[in-house]
């Protein structure tokens, strides 16, 4: 049996960050991914885009986005809640990143339209996520590392301050591998709706995970039974508001709808219950999963008119579509009533919107109504009506392992010599609550080449 300085454990973009980085230093690297080779690459295989700071253009980046600005940003989310230091280090060397992505595959477009300006923050993937997992897995495999499919790990043993070996399923059979080295990369738990049930209650069953099915927090919850170090709270979580029509697993980006800024929200009762126009989506669109989870039944109900049909990306499901707000309520199951009342109050709310502008905050507001909407306040009068429902859809959680600027996990007593940790299992020390997008991206990369940097110094 070979015998591996190195097993990665995860299958998405942190767990091949360290897979490459370890293998160029010299390393014998093998990365157990849980799911099936089809489903390889965890939640990376979603996503669009990767926030990045730069001085000057950048790739596909214009302009330039500073440390101080990107901190500013992700402050404002998190409502201070984050690893001041790790955030600036995650920050400072995403702008290294991109050039050392474009060197192993990874090749980037101008920004989507309809992705509210983004093109001086966030860089694109061409082909989004599925092309970048499939690029680092040519470079992986190329490097010679080793790719086991559907190889499950069941227990990493502490022993003291090192972890002695790994236990894994494949193909039927148990195995236990003792390399020199391990790097979690195996993502949050939001896959196991009973641990998600335990952190939030009841209404967790309401929610969607818009993710990989394979991402249960099986390695997190064995090494905090063995007293690792953790980090962040198990009800923090990065949940958006998704169409409601949505697959229980892995509907990913595409089930994501970007209409909220230009629309209002009710609640099953009809009722408007949060400011759909506080900041431009990118910032914003994030807080929305949490907003919807306090409402009745986990619910909520987006109503737009024909003049804002195509100010947003287009979403997979088609909107329900009505000549009149009464026939629109009864496709949703509304109380027509009280929706055109809602709407009413809202249009008499609005004034001057001939400063609209869609792409940035306009202060087209509202006035004399709770909650009130501050940009982008226009009358919901022209027909035909539009609506979508949204569920919550959560993308990771944020209960993690504690990491240290080296990526390293440890336990009270101190530093675990030869376990690091990259990703979504550890973005909790940055991420207090809130979430910032493409960050996620930032995080596994900066985190996931840090790692493998360490482990293979270790290793050699």
């Amino acid at each position: 049996m070979t015998q591996y300085d190195i097993a990665i454990i995860g299958g998405g973009n942190a767990a091949l960050c360290a897979a490459m980085t370890a293998a160029e230093a010299g390393a014998r690297v093998v990365i157990l991914e849980t799911a099936p080779k089809p489903y390889r690459g965890g939640n990376s295989r979603h996503t669009r885009n990767f926030r990045c700071m730069h001085s000057g253009p950048l790739g596909p980046l214009v302009d330039d986005y500073s440390e101080e600005e990107y901190l500013a940003d992700l402050i404002k989310v998190t409502d201070g809640k984050t690893d001041e230091h790790l955030a600036r280090l995650a920050i400072r060397t995403s702008q290294e990143c991109l050039p050392w992505m474009e060197e192993r595959g990874v090749r980037f477009q101008p920004s989507l339209s309809g992705t509210l300006s983004l093109a001086r923050t966030n860089a694109f993937f061409m082909g989004g996520g599925k092309g970048l997992v499939n690029a680092y897995y040519r470079t992986v495999e190329k490097l010679g590392v080793d790719v086991l499919y559907e190889a499950a790990v069941i227990h990493l043993e502490l022993d003291g301050d090192k972890i002695a070996r790994v236990d894994y399923t494949h193909q039927g059979a148990t195995h236990r591998i003792e390399p020199r080295a391990v790097i979690v990369a195996s993502g949050g738990f939001q896959a196991d709706t009973e641990w998600l049930t335990r952190a939030w209650g009841d209404p967790a069953k309401n929610f969607l995970i818009r993710g990989t099915p394979y991402n249960r927090g099986v390695v997190l919850a064995d090494l905090l039974d063995q007293d690792v170090s953790s980090v962040g709270d198990p009800t923090q979580c990065h949940a958006v508001a998704i169409d409601g029509r949505a697959p229980k697993f892995d509907g990913g980006i595409v089930t994501r709808l970007d209409c909220v800024p230009f629309s209002i929200v009710v609640n099953k009762d009809a009722e408007r219950f949060y400011d759909e126009g506080e900041d431009v989506w990118p910032k914003r669109y994030a807080i929305w999963g949490r907003l919807v989870a306090a409402q009745p039944d986990q619910v909520g109900f987006v109503i737009i008119d024909a003049k804002s049909l195509n100010l947003f990306m287009p979403s997979v499901f088609p909107p329900l579509k009505a000549d009149t707000l009464e026939e629109l309520a009864g496709m949703m199951d509304l109380p027509a009533d009280k929706l055109r009342q809602t709407v009413e109050t809202f249009n008499a709310a609005c004034g001057d919107a001939t400063g609209f502008h869609p792409t940035e905050l306009d202060g087209v507001a509202t006035s004399g109504i709770t909650p009130p909407k501050t940009n982008w306040a226009r009358p919901i009068v022209e027909p035909p009506f539009y609506g979508y429902s949204l569920r919550t859809g959560v993308t990771f959680t944020y209960l993690g392992l504690k990491v240290d600027d080296t990526a390293q996990c440890s336990t009270a007593d101190g530093p675990i010599q030869n376990l690091w940790a990259a990703g979504e299992t550890m973005a909790g020390s940055i991420l207090g609550q809130g979430y910032l997008a493409g960050f996620g991206m930032t995080i596994g990369t900066v985190f996931g080449r840090i790692a493998g940097r360490e482990a293979a110094a270790y290793a050699n």
